[in-house]
């Protein structure tokens, strides 16, 4: 089982994510849900790194255990806003999809 917690602020906005174990649904390689969950989550480390505004920080420090923290400025909050939104709603595809497979927790962050 793949578990994956997001941290999100009230408004949507993405701060975190983390992935941890696998997924089991396949042999080691050609597990499909292990692939989908990777490529969401270093497309959205890619996408983010080198914007500006953005800070993005990124980790995988052994296989089935990999984690992103975002920081940003006004200058990168629209599209920071725009790609944690695609992330989320991948990943919520993934867990839907295989919910035996991947479990999606979306923490939200509440200003006070």
């Amino acid at each position: 089982m793949i578990d994956i917690e997001t941290v999100m602020e009230d408004d949507g906005t993405l701060r975190a994510c983390k992935a941890l174990g696998h997924a089991g649904a396949g042999k080691a390689g050609t597990d499909i849900v292990c692939a989908a969950v990777s490529v969401l989550i270093r497309t959205a480390y890619g996408t983010l790194s080198g914007r500006n505004g953005i800070s993005v920080r990124y980790g995988a420090p052994e296989p089935g255990n990999f984690w992103l923290e975002v920081d940003y400025n006004a200058e990168g909050k629209d599209f920071l806003f725009a790609a944690g939104t695609f992330l989320i709603e991948g990943l919520k595809s993934v867990a839907q999809e295989f919910p035996m497979n991947c479990r999606l927790n979306i923490r939200t962050l509440r200003r006070t």
